[in-house]
Formats: C-alpha cells, sequence, structure tokens
C-alpha cells in the first residue's frame, strides 16, 4: 500500500464518514496532491459517504498546476489531478478554498509553515494526516508543540495516522493528547503510527459561534445577503432570503458594473491579506458564474495605477520585499501598461491578472436562484426578538415574519437600527454617496481592461463606466451635472479618453456606501448582548456569542471583492465548518472589535 493510501487505511475511511453530513480532514502535507486525490476518488467511489468533505492541506511549497498534471498522468487519478490543476490557485500566502462535485468538496490549501499556520486554522478535524517530511536533512517536525496546535482542532472523535514510525512523532502525539494504537509494523496494511483522540484534560478553546440547524433566515438580498445565502444554502441549509425592496440588489449593488481585485502593501498586514484572499475567492467564484451564462463581466486582469517616492525603482523593490508571485501581481511600466489597456495612462500600474468586473444585480440573482434558497421581496423586517432559542422576524405591525435558530443581517445601516433595541453596542459607521457616469461608444470601447486610481474605468459590452464620486452627508438622489463632470475629468486623466458633458447623452446611478470607522467591513457571530461578569474583553476571538445571530454589513467600496469571501466566512462560522480566513483576519473584521477597543482604551487610562 502506497503511503498516500494510509491517510484512508490508518483513519478508518471510507467507513467512518458513512451517511455523514459532513467530515473534515486535515492534513500537514500536500506533496504532490496524492493523499488528497486518493481521498476524493474513495468518496466518489463510496455510496454511503458523507453528504459534504472538507479536506484542509497545508504545502509549505506547494507545486504549480503544472507538476500536479505531470505528477499523476497515466494513473488512475489523472482526470481527478486535471480538474485540481484547472482549479489551482495563484500561489499567494493564503487560504484557498477550492470547490469540486458542486460544492461538496471543499479544499482548503493552506500555503505556510504548518508551524506557523496551525495556530491561525479555525476547525474541526475528524480524521488527521501527518505525512511524513521529505528527506531534506533538517531536524525532525515533531514537536510536543507542533502536535499541540493538531490537537486544538481534532473533533471529540479524531483520529490520526502517519507514513512515519519515527519515536519523536509517537512521543509527541502522546504528550499532545493522543492514544497511539498500533506498534511499528503491527497494521498490515502498512500503517507506520496510527492514534486516537483520548486527551486526559481538554484546554479551553475559543467560543465556537456554530449552530445545530437546518435552516437559516438572511436578511437583505444584495452583494452581502446574496453571498451569505448562497454560502449557507451550499452547506445544504434551506435559507429564507428577505428584501424589503421590491427587487434584489437596489442599493449600491445595483450599479452596471464593479471592479474586484487585491492589492500590495509593503509590510502585507491584514489589510492586504484579507483583501488578496477575497479577491482571488472573487476571482474564483465569479469565474464560475460567467461561465453559466447571464452575468456580464470578465476576469482578464485590471489594471492600478502605481505610485512611490521612488519612481518605477521604487515599486519593484516594494514588489521584490512582498515576495508576492507573478499570478497575482505584475508590475508593468507606462508603455506596457498602456499596451494592455488600449489607451495612453499616466504611469506604471499594478496588473492584477486574476481580477477584473463584474455587473452585480445579475449575480446577486443568480446566487440567490441557488437550490434551497426562498426570496421574499417586498417585505421589510421591522423588530427581531428571540423565542424558544430561535429569531423571530416581525413585519409591519408586529406581523411574525419567519423564525430560525440561525439569523445572518446583511441590510446594510438597517442591521444595526434592529440590533440596537436588543441592546447592542453601535458600530461606528457612517454612509458616503456615489453616483457614477455611463456612456456609449461607437463599436469595441477602446479601453480594453478595468483601470483603477483616482476613479475608475471598466469597458463594458457596448461602452464605458466610470465614477464614483464620494460625497459624506450627502442624501441627494438626484443624478446631477455636476457630479458626472467630476466623473469624465477623472476618467480623462486616467486614461487619456476626452469626453463633455453634454455632448453626448450620459446615464448615470446614485447609491450609498457604508463604511466602518476603519474601512474594513463588519462580518461574523454577534457578541453577546451581556457579557458575563468577569469576561475577557481583550481579544476578539474570546469573545462570547449571542447564539445564532450573525451579520455582514459595512463593505463600503469593495463589496464586490468582499461579499464572496465574507458570506463564506459567515457560513463556516454558522455551520462549524473549517474557516476559509485565518484566525487574525477574522479578527480584524469581527463586529466585536469595538468592544475590544474600547476595553484596552479602559484599561490604559491612568487611574
Amino acid at each position: 500500500m502506497t503511503a498516500t493510501h494510509l491517510c484512508l487505511a490508518g483513519n478508518g475511511l471510507p467507513e467512518r464518514w458513512t451517511h455523514r453530513n459532513r467530515f473534515v480532514v486535515l492534513a500537514t502535507g500536500f506533496g504532490l496532491g496524492h493523499a488528497f486525490l486518493n481521498i476524493w476518488q474513495a468518496w466518489r467511489e463510496d455510496p454511503a459517504r458523507c453528504e459534504r468533505l472538507h479536506v484542509v492541506v497545508m504545502a509549505e511549497r506547494p507545486p504549480a498546476a503544472t507538476e500536479l498534471v505531470n505528477a499523476h498522468q497515466g494513473s488512475p487519478l489523472a482526470a481527478l489531478a486535471q480538474t485540481l490543476a484547472a482549479a489551482w490557485p495563484p500561489l499567494t500566502r493564503n487560504l484557498h478554498l477550492l470547490d469540486f462535485e458542486g460544492g461538496r468538496v471543499q479544499l482548503t490549501l493552506a500555503i505556510g509553515e504548518p508551524r506557523a499556520l496551525l495556530p491561525t486554522l479555525r476547525l474541526a478535524a475528524d480524521a488527521i494526516w501527518l505525512p511524513k517530511p521529505p528527506a531534506t536533512g533538517e531536524h525532525t517536525p515533531w514537536t510536543p508543540q507542533l502536535l499541540k496546535a493538531v490537537g486544538r482542532l481534532a473533533a471529540a472523535e479524531a483520529t490520526a495516522c502517519s507514513d512515519s514510525g519515527a519515536p519523536e512523532l509517537r512521543a509527541a502525539l502522546t504528550t499532545a493528547g493522543f492514544e497511539v494504537e498500533l506498534a511499528p509494523d503491527a497494521d498490515p496494511r502498512g500503517v507506520a503510527t496510527r492514534a486516537r483522540w483520548s486527551p486526559r484534560f481538554v484546554a479551553p478553546r475559543l467560543p465556537n459561534p456554530a449552530v445545530s440547524t437546518a435552516d437559516a433566515l438572511v436578511v437583505g438580498a444584495g452583494l452581502a445577503g446574496a453571498a451569505v445565502a448562497q454560502a449557507l444554502a451550499q452547506q445544504g441549509l434551506k435559507v429564507t432570503v428577505f428584501e424589503s425592496a421590491t427587487a434584489v440588489a437596489q442599493g449600491a449593488s445595483g450599479n452596471p458594473g464593479g471592479l474586484f481585485h487585491g492589492t500590495v502593501n509593503a509590510d502585507d498586514g491584514p489589510y492586504a491579506r484579507l483583501y488578496r484572499a477575497a479577491a482571488l475567492a472573487a476571482a474564483s467564484i465569479y469565474r464560475r458564474s460567467l461561465s453559466q451564462g447571464g452575468v456580464a463581466g470578465q476576469v482578464k486582469g485590471l489594471l492600478r495605477l502605481a505610485e512611490h517616492a521612488d519612481g518605477l525603482g521604487g515599486l519593484q523593490q516594494l514588489l521584490a520585499h512582498t515576495g508576492l508571485p507573478a499570478s497575482y501581481v505584475q508590475l508593468l511600466n507606462q508603455e506596457a501598461a498602456s499596451a494592455l489597456a488600449g489607451v495612453k495612462l499616466s504611469g506604471p500600474c499594478w496588473h492584477y491578472p486574476d481580477a477584473g468586473w463584474l455587473s452585480p444585480s445579475p449575480w446577486v440573482r443568480q446566487a440567490l436562484d441557488t437550490p434551497g434558497i426562498t426570496l421574499h421581496t417586498g417585505t421589510a423586517v421591522q423588530a427581531l426578538s428571540k423565542q424558544g432559542g430561535r429569531w423571530v422576524l416581525h413585519g409591519h405591525g408586529g406581523h411574525e415574519l419567519a423564525r430560525s435558530p440561525l439569523l445572518v443581517l446583511c441590510n446594510a445601516l438597517q442591521a444595526q437600527g434592529l440590533l440596537l433595541p436588543l441592546g447592542a453596542q453601535p458600530w461606528p459607521l457612517s454612509q458616503t454617496r456615489g453616483q457614477v457616469s455611463q456612456f456609449s461608444t461607437a463599436g469595441r470601447p477602446p479601453l480594453h481592461c478595468p483601470v483603477a486610481g483616482d476613479g475608475y474605468a471598466l469597458p463594458l459590452p457596448d461602452g464605458i463606466l466610470c465614477g464614483a464620486t464620494r460625497q459624506a452627508d450627502d442624501d441627494d438622489t438626484r443624478v446631477r451635472d455636476e457630479d458626472h463632470r467630476h466623473n469624465l475629468e477623472r476618467l480623462q486623466r486616467l486614461t487619456g479618453l476626452g469626453l463633455q458633458v453634454g455632448s453626448q447623452p450620459l446615464q448615470g446611478r446614485v447609491g450609498w456606501r457604508l463604511h466602518s470607522d476603519d474601512r474594513l467591513p463588519v462580518a461574523g457571530a454577534l457578541p453577546a448582548l451581556a457579557m458575563p461578569v468577569g469576561q475577557r474583553l481583550d481579544q476578539a476571538r474570546l469573545l462570547p456569542r449571542e447564539a445564532g445571530l450573525f451579520v455582514l454589513t459595512a463593505l463600503g467600496a469593495r463589496g464586490l471583492t468582499l461579499a464572496p469571501l465574507l458570506g463564506r466566512l459567515v457560513a463556516a462560522q454558522a455551520t462549524g465548518t473549517p474557516w476559509p480566513l485565518e484566525q487574525d483576519l477574522a479578527d480584524a473584521v469581527d463586529p466585536g472589535r469595538w468592544v475590544v477597543r474600547a476595553a484596552r482604551r479602559a484599561t490604559a487610562q491612568p487611574g
């Protein structure tokens, strides 16, 4: 038996996943994908398989897509390897969530060193695969610290196995709380080490916001609500969505088009990592949506004007410092960027190959058409209450609309309005007005790809969309000529394309972006409305949660980029499946982060 089959045999698979709703496998190494492909193949061949399979693998040096294909040519796994390679992401140091079998098989590829990655993951593994590390001459990775980090991710009846029989591994497993069941060579199938999670003492774990339910309610049918509803439905829940407007995507999600892309920062901190992960997830999801038809857009790259005090040389040093791969971002000089854009740009640009533009409204409708979702438009939610462990939505006059153990509020600023009467602390949110301008072109637009900088411009099938204005404390719903003029002036500075207001018909649309004070979204489980006495408030991850109550709002101007990944984050938190974001990034968007900041300020005050 090959080592890659041992992950199955040593963990009692496929028998242990029989007829389960979901099953989670954690692997501390990926190699050339043999173990994952064998697990996937076994799942496909098993008529009694689990409904959903989640595999989380760590890879310090993941292979290129071509290496995956070449490694499995002529093998029974060749077709699956081709499918995996076709979905292979840019190899940035992020968590990458890949969907197969209509979302019933999910692979989370965590790129980085296991000792650094394990403390950042949130999951409960039913089976753990500890592959023997490559023979690099480095000292053994089987430290007690590593295996304790693995143990913190073990489900109640988890098993673990390895093709290594190293004494250090056995000792570290025992120290971590595993009971080693087999001596070397005792298993005729060739498993070198096999263990069962059986701790004498279980250290306190972080609060788990997951809810046991077969149904869920979502309020709001814009980008946020559609993303959450789709992610919950793909986890097998029956989802009912309520929208106060008579149609979906009537807020900022109703613009004719919008951009999605990542960012580059010198420190590669949480902001850059969040937007990179979100942009790559959006590209994967939108590419699949575009292939189904009915949604306008392109995932063929985007240019963003780049500036640095030291010019092109400084930008080159910045890119080299980040170590980001060319499949994620490239630096183009002015000439190369202009050639790609089809217009003369004013300077060098970041080129994001896996970015682009999308028409939000059709995508929202497509997402809400996912099986398992029921949509009610023209139905305003006026109040919330909790009765018998279920959240109750009330309409006009207190009429009950629906109830469920799981509720996600995705209705922009109105989400906070529903929470305040329950005693929730307000978030520091603000709205800015934005107007976009659109005009037709004769034939193909001269602009060949989206360009961003001071404003943005994107090529629609029959014209150009540009904008958008940013006006605080402005509730004017009218499309204004002065705003068109502002947008066209920026378009000319950005692309060299000149157009005067009145020279041809212009279309426009007004919407409002909702921002938090730190310009990060609000996504996740709501902190407990009444904190226990003595509760630690210094870390968002330690906060107890209001059971079954979640929120996704304040996506700002980057809703198209953020919504798909954060919708999946909320769904993962609610259902107990592996989170698609590292813990520190989930902390950065946590609805409880202002509770933490207030507590830290209070602690820092003298006296």
